[in-house]
């Protein structure tokens, strides 16, 4: 028998795993959807930014998420130092498809196995006023663990967006995106556009490690389990689309949610990619197209 309180519950999970899921894809959106770069390492960045904001918060207490936001501006030279290689030694030849898809695939097992190096294979998780409290509205109750990511995750998303829509470098960016050619004649150097927009990525991985972290304990291989939800998100959602991102992730996140509820949680993933398939098949772009 269908119980209401169940139903309405996992509605509310669904909804804010999707806005984790959403800080989790944006980064990639960028990355795969704006500039073509195909980072299957963005999940390890992320974890790489859980570990780092774990760091702060079990050394002085500092609050995960605002050790990420410190934290965005070294993962952004970061991210421009890893485009800068990647382009000297792949995209300028001509090799990004097959052996820049290899140099990511080299970035994410040494990240993995330098974190298991330096921290070991056990869970880690952070402490903060909102981990272990609930709201409740009637039969609905609300984790502030998961309602404070989600908010954090759209106020990212919201702020990425007036910044790539409103600023002359964000419009760039996109223009890069479409056609490089074009934006040469107009004395606009690509490259350093591209370093910038990947650096944004990356930055991105900070914030959604801080978010991660908050949800759940992690080691380091967690990353593993984002490859295909990140890009199946980027995809669905239409390439480089905010919205369509947005919108694909809180989705998944309901799908997840009402199938972990109902059916148990090893059909989760099955459920949500088949669900992935079946958009797709209806609308190849994705729900909004490309951006």
């Amino acid at each position: 028998m269908l119980s209401f309180d169940l139903l309405g519950n996992a509605l509310v999970s669904g909804l804010l795993l999707g806005g984790f899921y959403a800080a989790v894809t944006i980064g990639v959106s960028i990355s795969f959807g704006m500039l073509d770069i195909v980072n299957i390492a963005h999940p390890a960045f992320i974890v790489l930014g859980s570990y780092c904001a774990w760091l702060l918060n079990t050394w002085i207490g500092l609050d995960p998420i605002l050790a990420s936001v410190l934290l965005a501006p070294l993962f952004y030279l970061l991210g421009a130092a890893i485009y800068q290689t990647y382009h000297v030694s792949f995209e300028r030849r001509g090799d990004q498809s097959l052996r820049g898809l290899a140099f990511f695939f080299g970035l994410l097992f040494i990240t993995e196995v330098g974190l298991v190096l330096v921290f070991g294979v056990d869970y880690r998780l952070v402490q903060a006023a909102y981990v272990g409290t609930t709201l409740h509205f009637g039969v609905i109750d609300v984790p502030l663990r998961l309602l404070v990511p989600c908010l954090v995750s759209l106020v990212l998303i919201a702020l990425l967006y007036q910044f790539l829509s409103r600023t002359f470098i964000g419009r760039a960016v996109q223009a890069v995106a479409q056609d490089p050619l074009a934006l040469r004649l107009m004395a606009a150097d690509p490259v350093r556009l591209k370093r910038i927009a990947f650096g944004i990525s990356i930055a991105t991985a900070s914030i959604a490690g801080a978010i991660l972290i908050v949800i759940q304990p992690v080691e380091p291989s967690v990353a593993r389990d984002y490859i295909g939800r990140v890009f199946a998100i980027c995809v669905l959602g239409g390439l480089g689309s905010f919205a369509g991102t947005v919108l694909a992730a809180i989705g998944l996140g309901i799908m997840e949610s009402l199938t972990a509820t109902f059916y148990g949680p090893s059909w989760a993933p099955a459920v949500a990619f088949g669900f992935l398939l079946g958009t797709l098949a209806l609308r190849p772009a994705g729900l909004f197209g490309r951006g």
